[in-house]
């Protein structure tokens, strides 16, 4: 572990100690800089702070740089479907049933594994397990994710996110006949305490905004397309149960007597941002996949 030492100077009075340690490097970000606070790497006159910690003049800075964890994240080859790429951001369409990073348990045949094998420059601020992910969608959902290359790039996606200034819209199939062709549903989530793998609507939680607007309705089924505001966990499941309309093959939130489909019906259609160094503006749009497209034709034919 490599240390470094440094005290604050009167033109860094006032900093947060993350912007004032961040600056001290360029190659260090201002995010892994406050995940080094969190893991207690970085002391200011000998104590532990939190990354919003104001400096002062004299104060007294000690930053041990951690080794980077070797990536044990095996490389799997895998037939990606990539709808842009170059040096700092990728675009890739995750199919239905693929998770997005190993985990405890899952360490093979996820998307991650797929990227490793496709280039070898990943952002590490997410750690060892999770290269490049900026974002997520769950495994049963399918659709557009951007992946960052480098740490600059991993950033600046994160802070358009923060900034809400991301376009995601979501096609999504759910339970009932949507009356209104509009709607927009702002309900905070936070975990289920009765079940903590599941999210729910809760009124300490994390603000949390979903447009929608109908695009088709049947007998008993409505074809939306949502818009995040916010990205939280499970968001649009959440959200469109709690208004009464649930997603079609959801296993979580949604009615066991459903639609033949294994999982939620919800596609990541359609994906914008600010490209990180050019600052031009991107959009894709994938179709729905094939399976989505047979229970569309289903419900046509079974109004």
């Amino acid at each position: 572990m490599e240390k470094m030492e440094h005290t604050i100077l009167e033109n860094e009075k006032g900093d947060r100690i993350d912007k004032a340690i961040s600056a001290l490097n360029e190659e260090w970000s201002r995010t892994q800089v406050q995940q080094w606070i969190k893991e207690g790497h970085v002391l200011v006159n000998g104590q532990q702070v939190k990354t919003n910690y104001k400096c002062s003049v004299n104060d007294s800075i000690e930053i041990n740089i951690p080794v980077p964890e070797e990536l044990d994240v095996v490389p799997e080859e895998m037939d990606l479907d990539i709808y842009f790429e170059d040096s700092d951001v990728l675009v890739v369409n995750k199919p239905r049933g693929m998770v997005v990073h190993p985990a405890p348990g899952h360490p093979s045949g996820t998307l991650v594994n797929g990227l490793m094998a496709h280039c070898t420059d990943l952002s590490g601020i997410n750690g060892v397990m999770r290269p490049g992910i900026v974002h997520r969608i769950d495994k049963d959902t399918s659709g557009l994710l951007m992946v960052a290359k480098n740490d600059m790039a991993h950033e600046s996606l994160v802070n358009q996110l923060v900034e809400k200034t991301v376009t995601r819209k979501y096609k999504a199939i759910v339970h009932g006949v949507i009356a209104h062709d509009y709607g927009t549903i702002d309900a905070p989530l936070g975990r289920d305490t009765k079940d903590r793998q599941s999210m729910t609507v809760v009124d300490h939680g994390k603000h949390a905004v979903t447009h929608f607007h109908v695009i088709d309705r049947f007998k008993d089924f409505t074809f939306v397309e949502c818009q995040l505001e916010t990205g939280r966990t499970h968001q649009i499941r959440v959200h469109m149960k709690y208004i009464g309309f649930p997603l079609a093959g959801d296993p979580k939130y949604g009615p066991k007597k459903t639609l033949d489909i294994d999982g939620q019906a919800l596609h990541a259609g359609v994906l914008g941002f600010i490209h990180p160094r050019t600052k031009e503006y991107l959009e894709f749009e994938a179709p729905l996949p094939e399976e989505f497209e047979r229970l569309l034709e289903h419900l046509r034919n079974n109004r």
